[in-house]
């Protein structure tokens, strides 16, 4: 997304073929790090869905290759050369969506951050691929990979994520249908009133949204002073500043602004807002994600500035 002041990035965001190569590099080290991650903190969690009464039976389906054996129904398998699933009229219905940007301006990195934005949301978007597979989760990535039930969802959210086309801005939604979740994991940088004109009719189409900003702690607090040139990643347009502190004040107000507005407007649609710093834990916000998913947003609360 175009950014608000965005500082420099240290590698270009115009080369495609850089871009492709880079992401598919990092890609695999994100996916053993949301690993890592999801296995810290999903002791003691359990899945969204109710199982048992009140559950009604929607259909029989093949089982395919990853999803755990307890969910195999032995008596309809036994009729033929087949294995089966059980399907039920809730998961036939729901799905949970993740996206993450991977525009050029989720590359900045400054020497405040631990890791780049990219890298931090796709950490983010795969371990919790990792943990709503566990809790048996229906997962998509509009665009990239089709709707799938399977324990190893995050290594091939992974591998599709590898070979996928560079966009843009907000994903396409045309494939998505009601009684889904939808989770949007990127910088936002784009003014609140541009997005929420994307985000505005998802809502009232009956999605329920998790959008989780990640910023890199220097885009938050400005620490330049002097002679400083920023460049916008998505375009290359270049701003210089004589004396950059002096803007700091106004550059603060902007950006602090544009996260309370969107934030705001998200929650008007009841939808959920985390905000995230690349300098902190990436658990607090994958802890604070899922709380929202499970329906318990005071816990969310704690995982993360909502």
């Amino acid at each position: 997304m175009a950014s608000i002041g965005q500082i420099v990035s240290p590698t270009p965001g115009n080369d495609a073929l850089a871009r492709a190569r880079s992401r598919a590099a990092l890609v695999p080290d994100c996916l053993v790090e949301a690993k890592r991650i999801a296995n810290t903190v999903i002791a003691g969690w359990h899945g969204r869905r109710k199982r048992g009464i009140g559950e009604n039976f929607w259909q029989f389906r093949p089982y395919t290759e990853g999803e755990g054996l307890a969910r195999i129904d032995w008596r309809r398998s036994a009729r033929d050369d087949h294995t089966y699933i059980r399907d039920h009229e809730w998961e036939a219905a729901h799905t949970i969506w993740l996206w993450a940007d991977m525009s050029p301006s989720m590359m900045y990195k400054s020497t405040y951050g631990s890791v780049s934005k990219e890298s931090r949301a796709l950490v983010l978007m795969l371990a919790l691929a990792e943990i709503l597979a566990r809790s048996g989760e229906r997962i998509g990535c509009p665009g990239v990979m089709e709707p799938i039930s399977a324990r190893n969802a995050a290594e091939r959210l992974a591998a599709a994520l590898m070979h996928a086309p560079l966009t843009g801005g907000l994903p396409e939604t045309n494939m998505i249908r009601g009684w889904s979740d939808l989770v949007l994991i990127g910088d936002f940088l784009d003014d609140a009133e541009s997005i929420m004109a994307r985000l505005g009719p998802l809502a009232r189409r009956g999605l329920q949204g998790h959008v989780v900003e990640v910023a890199d702690p220097a885009e938050e607090v400005f620490p330049y002073s002097g002679r400083t040139e920023f460049t916008d990643p998505e375009t290359g347009t270049k701003l210089v500043a004589g004396r950059a502190e002096n803007v700091r004040e106004e550059y603060q107000r902007a950006y602090l602004g544009r996260r309370e507005a969107l934030g705001e407007s998200l929650r008007h649609l009841g939808w959920t807002f985390v905000s995230h710093r690349t300098d902190h834990l990436a658990s607090s916000a994958l802890v604070a994600v899922h709380m929202y998913l499970s329906g318990m947003p005071a816990r969310a609360m704690h995982g993360g500035r909502s």
